[in-house]
């Protein structure tokens, strides 16, 4: 009787297998890859103007007072409107939340400094002469 347990492996051939795959896949998976792609500062890829211009036109002065505006009458629209109707209510709802994300950015831009511009500063006005 106990050498026919001895003579059972303890773990099948489908199983060891499947365990010798995952390690070899974990194996791979820890390795160091290059990013061959990332080398660099990446620049002149065909969608960063696009977005450049997007992050442009919602960070100016007119676009936050578009979204206070928005604010405001979104706001109005949904304490004062009465019933209104799943689609116009959804609407109204995205108009919030874009009004609400344009002016966060702002309002957090001029209190943490983000995207302060740094004047030259030329040689008169620190009195050094040459």
């Amino acid at each position: 009787m106990a050498s026919n347990a001895l003579a059972r492996p303890f773990f099948s051939k489908a199983a060891l297998i499947s365990m010798g795959v995952l390690l070899l896949l974990g194996g791979l998976l820890l390795m160091p890859q290059h990013a061959h792609a990332a080398v660099g500062a990446g620049g002149n890829l065909p969608w960063e103007d696009p977005f450049t211009q997007l992050r442009a036109s919602v960070t100016g002065p007119v676009a936050f007072t578009v979204s206070i505006v928005g604010l405001i009458v979104a706001f109005s629209i949904l304490i004062f409107g009465g019933e209104l109707n799943a689609f116009f209510r959804t609407f109204i709802l995205i108009v919030l939340v874009v009004s609400v994300l344009v002016a966060a950015q702002n309002v957090m831009a001029n209190y943490f400094g983000r995207g302060a511009e740094i004047a030259l500063i030329d040689a008169t006005a620190t009195g050094a002469e040459g």
